[in-house]
């Protein structure tokens, strides 16, 4: 009996790791094929549809990276962190003095999507270390004066081959950078479908 159940739990680690595995490298390549796409960078709060609501494609911000990349997995952040934040509200930051859940713009907060990853995903360490740093984990900064960034580290090396690079948007639009340590890291987290 023990052996069998031994052999289970093998066989159940190794089918999430697989599922992670599969996630995080189409995570990767979700971000990358974003990078292709023309975009402005707009803060502007848009009204958008509910579910799978977007801001105009030509336009966006560093979270819309982000939730670019997992719509492309089937995974529609809007819903998620709507859900998450509808039922238990008082977990999320209160920096904007908001009463109640926001679907067009809740999403679309580098905060909000921190505290939705911690609760719902996988924290990882804060390191200097870029071996620390997987294709399709989120990382999260601090560009100074209150202002937060997001992006997603991709399978494509930086020039001296020795970290992977990201794709976000600072302000130039949806692009590869090799930038990981360029602010100080506030988050590292990894959301996968195995998590769902």
């Amino acid at each position: 009996m023990m052996r069998t159940l031994s052999i289970l739990f093998f066989v159940l680690n190794t089918v999430v790791g697989v599922s992670q595995i599969q996630t995080s490298e189409q995570l990767s390549m979700a971000a990358l094929a974003l990078t292709e796409q023309r975009v402005t960078y707009d803060a502007s709060y848009f009204s958008i549809p509910y579910p799978d609501g977007d801001v105009p494609l030509d336009k966006g911000v560093c979270t819309d990276v982000v939730i670019r990349a997992y719509r492309k997995l089937g995974i529609d952040l809007q819903v998620k962190v709507h859900e998450d934040m509808k039922n238990n509200f008082i977990l999320y930051p209160n920096h904007w003095g908001l009463k109640k859940t926001d679907k067009n713009i809740d999403h679309r907060r580098v905060p909000n999507l921190m505290t939705f990853f911690s609760r719902h995903g996988t924290t990882l360490k804060i390191s200097d270390k870029p071996s620390d740093y997987k294709p399709g984990d989120i990382v999260t900064w601090d560009l100074g004066k209150g202002i937060t960034h997001i992006g997603i580290v991709v399978k494509k090396k930086s020039n001296d081959g020795n970290r992977f690079q990201i794709v976000h948007n600072i302000g130039r639009g949806q692009e590869l950078s090799d930038c990981l340590f360029d602010f100080r890291i506030t988050g590292h987290f990894r959301y996968a479908i195995a998590h769902d």
